[in-house]
Parts: structure tokens; C-alpha cells; sequence
């Protein structure tokens, strides 16, 4: 059966001191959901189960008992080359991840060329009651949505997003943070009027003065709105 033979495959895999390292930077996974298999590794056999016809099988086996097999599972549906099969996967998927390092590295690259019907979907995504569905939503338009394809509209969208989550605020931050490199005229508003939390508006500052892409008078306006 596939499922046995993808963990044991994660068990052939594994390394014990990425397991620790693994287990100390992505917060909230028991240690025994952690196997300690390094992405490359988990990126190669992602490719080589997704041809498998079999592979269904494992995607419909929710929730996983392990950190590595979601991971295997969001590099999976990352790869997928149909649109519709994808997001289909993809929304079943969703609401069993659980920590951030899975949210962030699944990202469909089918998804460039679908901006229209991707949008839709983040659409909803950003209404989720699930923290890493929301923050997935934050990250695709982070991601597609910043650069040829901006609208005032999508920074908009995320600044009415009110959490108690850490890692939706987080997201938030790290949006406009990049929005700030990307289209700092547009987003200045945002950070001048105080539209977000008081958290994520320091947190966005704090992000975007790290950045390289901020110019240092930019930067040194920025601090000056940082809200005590």
C-alpha cells in the first residue's frame, strides 16, 4: 500500500539533527509528528509519487500522522500541472495544515497562469475560520499579486483582516512589508493612516527597515510612524 511505503520511505530519510532543528523553529508539533526528512529530499520524491496513479490514495488519507507527509502532500499539489485537479486538491487540503512552514512553501506553479480564477478563490480564502488558510490567501497575493498585476483593491482586502492569530498577523505584515518595496506611493497610505493593528503596523515597519529594497530615506520616514 502507498502510504506504507511513503513512510517508510520519510523513515529511510531521516535526519535526526534537522528533526531537532526542525522541531525547535516551526512551534506547536508534537515530536513524534516530525520524521526529519530535509526538503530537497522531500521536493524529489514528490516528483517521483506524482506520477503514480496510486498517489490518490495518500492524498485522501487526512489528516496525516506526520510534518513530512504534509509537507510531501502540499509539494505534491504544488507540482500539479491541471488547474482545476489542483485547486480541487488544494481546498481538501487546506484546513489539515497546521503550521506555517507547510502554508508557506505550497505554492501551485499552474497558478501563473490562472490569476483571474486564483483570485476568486483567495477571495474566500481570506474568509476561512482556518489561521493557515487565511495566511495562504496572504501569501498568493503576496506572491501573484504585487508586481504586473496589482490593484489598490488586494492590500485593501488584507488590511480589513482583523486576528488573534499570530501567524495570519505575521502574514500581514510580511504583505505590506514587501508591498511597501514593491509599491511603496500605493501602500504609504496604509502605514501613514494607521490602518492596520497596532502589532502588525509596527511589525510591517520593523520588516519592511530590514529590507534592502527600502531606500534609507524611505526607511527613516517609515520609523518615524512607528506608534509607541
Amino acid at each position: 500500500m502507498i502510504i506504507k511505503e511513503i513512510k517508510k520511505a520519510l523513515l529511510k530519510e531521516q535526519d535526526l539533527k534537522y528533526r531537532e532543528l526542525q522541531l525547535r523553529t516551526i512551534p506547536g508539533l508534537a515530536p513524534e509528528a516530525m520524521v526529519g526528512v530535509r526538503t530537497p529530499i522531500l521536493r524529489n520524491m514528490a516528483k517521483e509519487y506524482a506520477g503514480r496513479e496510486e498517489i490518490r490514495v495518500f492524498l485522501d488519507d487526512l489528516p496525516h500522522e506526520t510534518f513530512d507527509e504534509n509537507q510531501l502532500h502540499a509539494f505534491i499539489i504544488s507540482g500539479m500541472k491541471d488547474y482545476d485537479e489542483c485547486m480541487e486538491r488544494l481546498n481538501i487540503f487546506l484546513p489539515y495544515v497546521n503550521n506555517w512552514a507547510t502554508c508557506d512553501q505550497m505554492s501551485p506553479k499552474i497558478f501563473k497562469k490562472h490569476k483571474k480564477e486564483l483570485l476568486k478563490e483567495i477571495k474566500g480564502w481570506l474568509k476561512s475560520k482556518y489561521t493557515y488558510t487565511i495566511r495562504f490567501g496572504i501569501g498568493m497575493l503576496m506572491e501573484h499579486f504585487l508586481d504586473e498585476d496589482y490593484d489598490i483593491k488586494y492590500p485593501e482586502m488584507v488590511a480589513k483582516i482583523r486576528s488573534e492569530e499570530y501567524y495570519i498577523n505575521m502574514m500581514i505584515a510580511w504583505y505590506f512589508a514587501t508591498a511597501l518595496a514593491k509599491q511603496y506611493e500605493s501602500i504609504l497610505p496604509f502605514i501613514e493612516e494607521k490602518r492596520l493593528d497596532v502589532w502588525t503596523h509596527n511589525k510591517t515597519i520593523q520588516k519592511a527597515v530590514e529590507s534592502y529594497r527600502i531606500t534609507p530615506e524611505q526607511k527613516e520616514y517609515l520609523r518615524s510612524l512607528k506608534i509607541k
